[in-house]
């Protein structure tokens, strides 16, 4: 009986040893997931991982009630929590988490700054699309292995990278070619991605209206079409002639298409139809902007990088409650709105996609319908974020684009946004690189009234000059004077108001009647 009590008490006191060995060693990898992620190893990223700038998050009062954003936050996903399981006996224990990212790049030419303020971008296009960065690979060759990207050695120490931080993808930032991309697959054996994929999946998270997901989804099948994977020549059924002349005789004759074969012919069908329908969404807004241009009413465009603060810029001016948030892309959808200057005259504020380096070109040509709010402005407020550390990089990007889309010759007003966020000396580098540019907030409201003061300025006059002499009776003649022309100076005189203004040539037949005598004014 001792002998058995023994046994016993032997045996729950090493069964009692052995849980709490299952929970020291679960809670250990539970803490070093956790450490893993809260620090970048390799010291391309600043203290705290965080891309995005936090001062940034809050929307201000004049962004409005931001009634999407709770649709937008409707689903989050919880960081430092995990479903997969580093050893059976962790079955009681499993978490979920976010997907976990390291980033690779590759600098050919330029300085190493500009290097790292590109995978800086990189991570923050991870955390806006959802993800957790852990840590980032950068070197330095003179051109990209044409197999695996990185190289061979490489590419065995970023597996060793991924499988330390228990990484589950890897993001490259640049496009890769589909070889490159299944060779470092095989390699690292988690999933690649390139720094495209990520942004069209920020674009298909962000669209909204019917025509922003057309146009994101035709973005997406360019991009996948090169890059579907089939089961190689040995499942090919296709053949013609006498069996594809290959004199494999009777009996070998495939049934028809393969799986890939399918999926190619039904890609090419969805983008002829996705380009049909953004083609027939086109005539409403041609309307729109011909029913603008008919009325004589300028047009002011919102270009800029994104997170640059456009939308916030349009719901100071304007109280649009256009959606307002810190992450890139936030907003795709063009908005239009309307504003007065300061002597009257009507014009539209357009606020357009951001822009961002390296902007896969079948964003660029699927937006183009969007992109068209720019090209068909008469002035073209540029708004860069005055805080970042790079700002020329983000103006040369935003102007390589608005070439792209034919804009080029259109006025241009440099706007330096957050400038609440800037001390003194970096007033005087961006003082130095635009001159004529204007410091604004839009959330302390430094500014605003200098950016509208100066779009009045550089709106197109009308093109013709004209003196009038107007009845008293006849005020709706001068209340659309201001609407559609623009007033130089008015005068109350015995037979009416003497108005100097210039208008659209459209309109003169109607003011005709009025004309001043000559030098009516001088007198």
């Amino acid at each position: 009986m001792t002998d058995a009590s023994n046994t016993t008490n032997d045996s729950t006191g090493t069964d009692a040893l052995e849980s709490d060995d299952v929970v020291a060693r679960v809670l250990a990898s539970a803490d070093a997931r956790a450490a893993g992620g809260a620090h970048f190893s390799s010291g391309i990223f600043s203290s705290g991982a965080q891309a995005l700038q936090t001062e940034a998050g809050a929307a201000a009062s004049s962004d409005g009630e931001q009634l999407d954003r709770e649709d937008r936050n409707a689903l989050r996903r919880v960081p430092s929590l995990s479903t997969e399981l580093e050893d059976v006996t962790e079955v009681e224990y499993r978490q979920l988490r976010l997907e976990n990212v390291v980033l690779i790049g590759i600098y050919m030419q330029g300085s190493v700054d500009d290097a790292e303020n590109s995978m800086r971008e990189l991570a923050a296009l991870a955390e806006t699309a959802g993800a957790t960065v852990l840590d980032g690979l950068l070197q330095r060759r003179p051109n990209p292995d044409p197999s695996t990207f990185l190289g061979s050695g490489k590419a065995r120490e970023l597996a060793g990278i991924v499988q330390a931080l228990g990484a589950d993808t890897v993001i490259a930032d640049t496009e890769l070619a589909p070889s490159q991309r299944r060779a470092l697959e095989d390699v690292v054996k988690v999933k690649v991605i390139d720094r495209t994929a990520v942004i069209l999946d920020i674009f298909s998270q962000h669209a909204k209206s019917r025509e922003g997901k057309a146009q994101v989804e035709l973005a997406q099948l360019q991009y996948l079409l090169p890059r579907l994977r089939g089961w190689g020549d040995s499942m090919s059924r296709q053949a013609g002639g006498q069996v594809g002349g290959a004199g494999a005789g009777m009996g070998s004759r495939g049934p028809g298409e393969t799986k890939i074969e399918l999926d190619r012919r039904r890609i090419h069908t969805r983008m002829s139809k996705l380009r049909k329908q953004i083609a027939a969404m086109k005539p409403a807004r041609e309307a729109k902007r011909a029913n603008r241009r008919r009325n004589s009413v300028p047009s002011v465009a919102i270009a800029g990088y994104t997170n640059a603060g456009k939308s916030s810029i349009l719901n100071r001016i304007t109280h649009a409650g256009v959606l307002v948030e810190n992450s890139l892309f936030a907003t795709l959808d063009a908005t239009v709105r309307k504003n007065t200057t300061s002597d009257g005259r009507i014009y539209t504020l357009a606020d357009t996609v951001g822009f961002v380096r390296n902007l896969p070109h079948q964003l660029v040509e699927a937006f183009r319908s969007t992109l068209e709010e720019v090209a068909d402005s008469d002035l073209i407020v540029h708004v860069v974020d005055g805080s970042h550390p790079d700002p020329a990089s983000q103006i040369a990007t935003v102007r390589d684009v608005i070439g792209e889309v034919g804009a080029r010759g259109i006025p241009e007003l440099i706007v330096f946004n957050k400038s609440d966020l800037i001390d003194d000396d970096a007033r005087l580098v961006l003082r130095g690189l635009e001159p004529r540019a204007i410091f604004a907030s839009a959330r302390s409201g430094e500014g605003i009234d200098e950016l509208l003061a100066t779009i009045g300025e550089m709106l197109p006059d009308p093109s013709l000059a004209i003196e009038l002499v107007v009845p008293y009776d006849r005020g709706d003649l001068i209340s659309l004077l201001h609407e559609k022309g623009r007033v130089i100076s008015t005068e109350y005189v015995e037979d009416g108001t003497l108005v100097r203004a210039r208008i659209a040539s459209d309109l003169e037949s109607l003011f005709a009647p009025f004309r001043a005598p000559a030098g009516a004014l001088e007198a």
